[in-house]
């Protein structure tokens, strides 16, 4: 989950491709740069529960970033969105996850990306990173900090949530708020529920001191459910952090300092 909900964009130039990966349909949409190509294409990752739509287009980062001359590629990770719903938790691992993300740059015919993630799209992308440095230029951790360490993502409970008879009978604040974002983005509950049982890896403090790519690590101050970026940052050569003041885990995602910082932090890298 993550980013509040805003209607759907209608706007006509998106359009919704797919690819198998692996067996599995991956929904995704490219789009080119609305001004001067930089030749640097970003790939976005969404978060448990969201989609692409939600979490990059209705916030305003699609545009962000092909605004500022930059392809953006976004993907609906698996059981999410409009790719394929599977129900087998062991389907959910991340490092499989990342493998989703690695074939959709070979199925475009992309050497090379910036990633960018936000909370279980964060923890993704960094398992590619990991797995495949030569392939992510930089990274982007968005809504996730040391508890990528440190934690195993948000609580088991989000899945009973999603097997819940109905939304009315829970009482949690937490499983009541992720099992009424499910329902207004009319999601496959049976899918996300396997996807939080399967998805629950963590690096090591080693793993993360071997990624090698650069790495910005944003996350909002008022954040409990990502960690502290610094933490994290320090974990990795290199890293940055970036605070993004005064929002949680929901609002950070579409923040102007989260979008400022990352287009600062991309232009740094040339």
């Amino acid at each position: 989950m993550v980013a509040p909900l805003f209607p759907e964009p209608t706007s006509p130039w998106i359009f919704m491709q797919s690819f198998s990966s692996d067996g599995v349909r991956i929904a995704f949409i490219d789009q080119a740069p609305t001004g001067p190509d930089l030749e640097r294409p970003i790939l976005l990752i969404h978060g448990f529960g969201s989609t692409h739509a939600v979490n990059w287009l209705n916030t305003l980062w699609v545009k962000t970033l092909t605004h500022a001359g930059r392809r953006v590629i976004a993907l609906d990770n698996r059981g999410h969105g409009q790719s394929e719903k599977l129900y087998d938790p062991a389907l959910y691992d991340t490092r499989i996850m990342a493998e989703d993300a690695r074939r959709l740059l070979d199925h475009l015919g992309i050497a090379q990306a910036d990633v960018m993630g936000y909370s279980m799209g964060a923890r993704i992308t960094a398992y590619l990173a990991l797995a495949h440095p030569k392939r992510v230029r930089s990274a982007v951790l968005g809504g996730l900090g040391h508890h990528l360490i440190a934690g195993v993502g948000l609580p088991i409970g989000i899945a009973d949530a999603m097997e819940a008879p109905s939304l009315d009978s829970l009482t949690d604040p937490m499983q009541r708020m992720f099992r009424a974002f499910a329902e207004q983005t009319k999601s496959d509950l049976r899918a996300l529920a396997a996807c939080i049982r399967g998805s629950r890896q963590t690096l090591s403090e080693a793993e993360a001191a071997a990624i090698r790519v650069p790495v910005l690590v944003a996350v909002g101050t008022k954040d409990p459910v990502a960690g502290d970026a610094h933490k994290l940052a320090a974990m990795i050569p290199g890293a940055e952090a970036l605070d993004i003041p005064g929002r949680d885990h929901n609002l950070a995602v579409g923040d102007r300092t989260y979008k400022e910082g990352t287009l600062a932090f991309l232009s740094r890298l040339g």
